[in-house]
């Protein structure tokens, strides 16, 4: 077989799990010794801008289907120092992006995300996320879509939710996989973000500035995140059990002390958590928040 210099999806043939073998990504840069690519006047944004987006230089995909969002000029801010203007001008940079790549030929799918701190490989310290835009619903947002009842229409349970603001709310899933891991999820079946109504976005913003806040609150440090939005694909197909909801995965357990994936894990495939998720959130909620 020949080695992949770009962009090329494989199949493992024991599991049949999809990889994406992308060899000129082994050449970007880790983490920039000289000025910020992102901030105004830089490579990627040499004019003044609120929230700007463009396609990622070294993309995991092809076609322009990989995209660098960027949520502030501000550099070394969390999305939640934002404030909640700030955020809700994130929210609408989503939309835009969930319209855009959604309508074009061959996109299935529209991932949002973020990766906060360079614990969990952000290489730029500068507020941003990115988007990915799937020929084929990844299976991740596929095995929510395919569970026969749309578990998010029931609400969680009073002691886990750590904050709220209209139909939205952040909570401690009971079985989380990760400590002080948050689901972020409108009580409304709302399939995804450009459905959305303005009162919905700035009830988003609001409870993700509190949320994530809390979260550096909670060892009075920056907490490394992963964040991640699945919402209802772009491709033909119905979909009812589509709503709309965003993952956070922090990486810490307890002060400086990261919550690691190990192998036991990783050859089972069942998650082991120190952190009873209960315990979790009343900690979160007795945090003064933002």
């Amino acid at each position: 077989m020949a080695v992949a210099r770009s962009t090329e999806l494989r199949l493992d043939r024991l599991t049949r799990a999809p990889v994406v073998v992308t060899g000129a990504r082994q050449n970007r840069p880790n983490r920039p010794t000289g000025g910020c690519p992102f901030c105004p006047g830089g490579l990627e944004s040499p004019e003044p801008y609120e929230v700007r987006w463009f396609p990622n230089r070294w993309p995991p995909l092809d076609k322009d289907r990989a995209e660098v969002l960027l949520y502030s000029p501000e550099h070394g801010l969390a999305l939640w120092q934002l404030g909640v203007a700030g955020v809700r001008r994130v929210v609408d940079l989503w939309v835009d992006r969930s319209v855009a790549l959604g309508g074009r030929p061959g996109v299935a799918y529209v991932l949002l995300f973020e990766n906060r701190g360079a614990e969990v490989g952000a290489t730029i310290d500068h507020p941003h996320g990115q988007a990915y835009a799937f020929s084929e619903v990844p299976q991740a947002p596929l095995r929510e879509l395919t569970l026969g009842r749309c578990a998010l229409c029931d609400p969680p349970a009073e002691r886990t939710i750590v904050s709220q603001k209209g139909l939205w709310r952040a909570w401690c899933p009971e079985a989380s996989a990760w400590p002080y891991e948050l689901r972020v999820a409108p009580a409304s079946h709302t399939q995804s973000l450009p459905a959305l109504g303005d009162d919905e976005k700035e009830a988003l913003a609001v409870v993700l500035v509190d949320a994530l806040a809390r979260l550096d609150q909670l060892f009075d440090a920056p907490m490394p995140y992963m964040l991640w939005w699945h919402q209802r694909p772009t491709d033909d197909g119905e979909w009812p059990l589509a709503h709309l909801h965003a993952h956070v995965a922090p990486l810490l357990r307890a002060p400086g002390t990261p919550r690691f994936v190990a192998a036991g894990e990783l050859g089972s495939g069942v998650f082991f958590n120190p952190v009873v998720p209960e315990d979790a959130a009343a900690k979160l909620r007795g945090l003064p928040g933002a």
